[in-house]
């Protein structure tokens, strides 16, 4: 280099200039801390609030029973499993939860990996290859996203929930490749609709492809005993791959597949997520086992859930506000800029009601929303609160 002095990189420059970049834009996530239990009335940052953003839907992650199922596996079985499933960390308990969870989704089977984030990474780019699509609805969640990039098959995109399109691509793709994989949420995380599963494995049955529903959720709110999109169509035990998780209705933590034999040998061979993470601790196990007891047995919180979401999603359009094509406890308040999204956000906040912001880039620049996520939990007083405060702050702010 003669004369020049060499230049000296400095690699980890951009990890502080790309945060700095978030914060400018205000696209950073700031998140508050909860000091309770997550309950419908929860501390945050030190003040009682309304929790209307968790996904603990049936109100169970403090059910008493969930508490003792904990309590008593950890006290059989110790903190931790001490491996992989695949070696020497498979408890007893474990099998216990994937044969009544199977039971109780209609299936032959079903295995639980770490998270659904877990699941799905770990399960797509095995069931798919090189020579080989996936088929994906435009609005997935992030999580399906990043499994179809980790495989090595083509992709194509069908528009939100038209099977008119859905039918196009796959006939386009049928002659060309040697798997396809139809993936689609189930219930849709943002908007709160229900993709029409019923009619994509029809299809999917038509062209000999493979279905994969991701109902994270789904779980435990819908169809009848909240069983999931399957037993909401009718149609359990048909479609291929049900995927969901233990940490929003279920109120514990953890991925699931539901579906035949075949796939969950498949699974527990192949899919390195499963096979190379340690297992669950006994504690989460036993809650996990405890919370399928509960949905089994007791009813009364799938029914208050859709009692408060009818009566809740009934009032807000009432007034005047737009809560999109909501069919679910997923009930978005779309008004429109960012910047009011937040500003209704932190007034709700100010009001005693913890509800977040879902701002562009998560959805259109003129569709942010309030997101809320209704609570089995909740009271008829505290629905009626919290209507009073949207009410009231949505004509100040001019939304209504």
């Amino acid at each position: 280099m003669g004369d020049k002095q060499k230049m000296k990189r400095n690699q980890t420059a951009f990890l502080k200039e790309e945060y700095q970049e978030l914060v400018k834009n205000n696209f950073d996530w700031r998140p508050r801390t909860l000091e309770s239990g997550s309950k419908p009335h929860s501390i945050i940052d030190g003040k009682e609030v309304i929790m209307l953003c968790s996904n603990n839907y049936l109100n169970l992650s403090n059910h008493p029973l969930l508490i003792q199922g904990s309590i008593d596996a950890a006290k059989k079985y110790g903190a931790g499993s001490g491996s992989v499933r695949a070696i020497a960390g498979t408890l007893k308990i474990h099998l216990e939860v994937e044969k009544r969870l199977a039971k109780f989704k209609h299936t032959e089977a079903s295995l639980i990996y770490q998270t659904g984030f877990a699941a799905t990474a770990g399960l797509i780019p095995q069931l798919v290859d090189k020579g080989d699509i996936v088929i994906s609805d435009e609005l997935n969640h992030g999580s399906i996203i990043d499994g179809v990039r980790l495989s090595k098959a083509d992709r194509a995109i069908y528009k939100h929930k038209d099977m008119s399109d859905l039918e196009k691509v796959l006939r386009d793709a049928d002659t060309k490749y040697r798997r396809i994989l139809i993936i689609t949420d189930g219930v849709f995380s943002m908007d709160g609709d229900i993709a029409p599963v019923d009619k994509i494995v029809k299809l999917a049955n038509e062209f000999g492809a493979m279905t994969y529903v991701d109902d994270a959720h789904g779980e435990g709110v819908v169809g009848p005993e909240g069983r999931g999109i399957g037993a909401h169509f009718g149609i359990e035990g048909k479609i291929d791959v049900e995927m969901g998780t233990f940490s929003k209705a279920f109120g514990v933590v953890g991925g699931l597949i539901a579906g035949s034999r075949d796939l969950v040998n498949f699974a527990y061979n192949k899919s390195r997520t499963w096979l190379l993470s340690g297992s669950h601790p006994p504690a989460v196990s036993g809650a996990q086992l405890a919370a399928i007891n509960v949905l089994e047995t007791e009813p009364e919180h799938v029914k208050n859930l859709w009692e408060n979401t009818r009566y809740f999603k009934k009032e807000l359009v009432s007034m005047g506000f737009d809560t999109g094509n909501s069919e679910t406890p997923i009930t978005p308040v779309i008004v429109g800029e960012s910047k009011i999204a937040k500003e209704l956000s932190n007034l709700l906040f100010d009001e005693g009601i913890y509800a977040l912001p879902i701002v562009f880039p998560m959805v259109a620049k003129d569709k942010a929303r309030i997101r809320t996520m209704m609570n089995a939990g909740l009271s008829k007083k505290d629905l009626d609160f919290t209507l009073e405060v949207f009410e009231k702050l949505g004509k100040k702010l001019a939304i209504i």
